[in-house]
């Protein structure tokens, strides 16, 4: 598997013949140029997440690519004229080959006054796991976590037993635009998680690693 972080949320997953963006966002660039997507994952209609105007251009140069999100997600991508497939918790769907499934529900509470809007999280081909805005547990094994570093909603040490909960055997820090430091949160995340035997992998953006 290839990963390739394209800034914050957004990463571009390569597995066999799946070529997956997932949340182009608008804190995130550098994936504009791509024409090999073949899906589009969203997690929830937040805009550090869901971009229309990023949208447009990347199934413009990418026609076949399919768009999956959330059903909240789906209703502004539908009416902005881009066709979307809903995914809810318990979806199981097939990507180029390879296995998808949809875990989550909700969007991680930032206050009480603030609405949760649906959150979906993806885990592709039973190997890594993207949760989106929340601390979802699939209750099952993952190999490779995002691991969201740093938002409104979360602290770091929420982080970190997110990551000791889950187990992962590699963590990859994302959601880190809203940092001012960020590698103050990745220091923590590797210290407080080493003794687990997990590897926290900082992927800068536009770089890609193999795992």
């Amino acid at each position: 598997m290839r990963i390739t972080k394209y800034g914050h949320a957004c990463l571009f997953i390569e597995e066999g013949e799946a070529h997956i963006l997932i949340d182009p966002g608008a804190y995130s660039h550098g994936f504009e140029g791509l024409t090999t997507v073949g899906a589009i994952f969203i997690t929830h209609q937040h805009s550090d997440h869901l971009e229309i105007g990023n949208i447009r251009p990347l199934l413009a140069k990418n026609p076949t690519a399919k768009v999956y999100s959330d059903e909240e997600s789906a209703v502004t991508l539908s009416g902005q004229g881009v066709p979307t497939q809903v995914v809810r918790a318990g979806d199981v769907f097939d990507v180029a080959g390879v296995q998808i499934q949809a875990i989550g529900t909700k969007h991680a509470l930032i206050h009480v006054d603030v609405p949760q809007p649906a959150n979906v999280g993806y885990i592709i081909a039973g190997r890594f796991f993207y949760p989106g805005d929340n601390f979802t547990n699939p209750e099952r094994p993952i190999e490779i976590l995002a691991a969201p570093a740093g938002a409104p909603w979360l602290k770091v040490g929420e982080v970190v037993d997110y990551i000791r909960l889950l187990k992962p055997k590699i963590a990859i820090p994302v959601h880190d635009a809203v940092l001012a430091i960020p590698e103050m949160n990745y220091g923590l995340m590797t210290r407080l998680t080493q003794k687990q035997g997990i590897e926290v992998r900082v992927v800068s953006n536009g770089e890609s690693i193999e795992v």
